[in-house]
């Protein structure tokens, strides 16, 4: 995580810079007013569905809770519409174009996936189960691998212990569940 850190102050002025660049290049294409106007009204939008995505998001996970589901699905949802909302209460052409973009459910369904699978690789696979509920996965029995033999050492110690031997076979679809 804090190897990532030295890079927000150099994203944050890029990112400044490519906004103030696309407000420039709006302004002189549609004029410096309706520039203005267009980055107060996406604002304006943005705080509105602010207060709307945090009450959604409040409403699914409290459903999720009371239901007995795991709350993953609409934590994650309700996350990726706040961020949204967010970049589209900002000021900036750019940063709002991204976050309406992330409004529209089918982008919304793809980001919400991609928070899931971070926070499954960040997050103990009980935790995750807990989050998200079970997990479907593919396992193939493949032919054994052959593992490599040790080379024998001269000196006397314990005796290595044998690998496990896997058996061919088909696919076996099920669930992972840590309990």
């Amino acid at each position: 995580m804090r190897r990532g850190l030295k890079y927000v102050p150099p994203a944050l002025l890029l990112s400044a810079l490519l906004e103030l660049t696309v407000f420039v290049l709006v302004g002189r294409a549609v004029g410096f007013g309706a520039a203005v106007l267009l980055v107060f009204g996406a604002s304006l939008l943005g705080l509105v569905l602010l207060r709307r995505e945090g009450m959604r998001a409040w409403r699914g996970f409290r459903a999720a809770a009371q239901a007995g589901r795991p709350p993953g699905p609409e934590v994650t949802d309700g996350l990726v519409g706040l961020l949204g909302a967010l970049l589209l209460a900002m000021p900036g052409l750019v940063s709002g174009v991204v976050g309406l973009l992330l409004l529209l459910p089918p982008l919304r369904r793809l980001a919400g996936g991609g928070v899931r699978r971070a926070t499954e690789r960040r997050v103990s696979s009980m935790v995750a189960g807990d989050l998200f509920g079970p997990r479907r996965v593919r396992v193939y029995r493949g032919a054994p691998q052959p593992t490599p033999q040790p080379t024998p050492s001269p000196s006397p110690g314990p005796a290595p212990s044998p690998q496990p031997v896997t058996d061919p076979g088909k696919a076996i679809e099920g669930e992972i569940v840590d309990r």
